[in-house]
């Protein structure tokens, strides 16, 4: 699977390194889960940095096997707690 940049995401990045978000979209435990907004439809991919931060990362199809980075950002401390319940299934 390859991934790209939006620009504007990639310029709106706050608190999240770039190489963060690609750590989680390579970890061998990720939660996709399937998001909408404005009729765009996404993935986000819920998955941990390999310091260990958990991350969310958001990304639509493109096409074949192409996808496009469109956020990233730290879990919510709810999000967090349903990663964790994820995590020890």
């Amino acid at each position: 699977m390859g991934y790209e940049w939006l620009t504007a995401a990639l310029a709106a990045l706050r608190d999240v390194a770039p190489h963060e978000a690609t750590e989680v979209l390579s970890a061998p435990r990720r939660l996709p889960i399937a998001a909408e907004s404005a009729g765009v439809h996404f993935l986000t991919i819920s998955g941990r940095t390999r310091a260990g931060r958990p991350l969310v990362v958001a990304v639509r199809l493109l096409g074949g096997h192409q996808q496009q980075i469109i956020g990233a950002r730290e879990m919510t401390a709810e999000e967090l707690t349903r990663f964790e319940k994820w995590e020890a299934s």
